[in-house]
């Protein structure tokens, strides 16, 4: 079976964001006012074939563990679809 992953990598909420604290700075000057927090992080998709959903799950947790995301200073969760 063919699966499609939507996973989601963001900062850790303790950890500052300096991307997110330029783009809070700056949105006034564009006209955006109101706006008090902004994080940015990283959206990948990846396809993938197994068996069941349940394998695909692991062989998606385990490319984040190991390597999408930096467990130490992110989070990440994901989103399975089938094709």
């Amino acid at each position: 079976m063919k699966f499609l992953a939507h996973i989601n990598v963001m900062p850790k909420a303790e950890l500052l964001d300096p991307q997110g604290k330029v783009v809070v700075k700056n949105l006034p000057n564009v006209g955006i006012e109101g706006v008090t927090d902004v994080r940015i992080g990283k959206h990948i998709t990846i396809a993938v074939e197994a068996p069941t959903e349940d394998d695909a799950y692991e062989k998606v947790d385990k490319a984040c563990s190991k390597l999408l995301a930096n467990l130490i200073m992110e989070d990440y969760d994901f989103v399975l679809e089938e094709e």
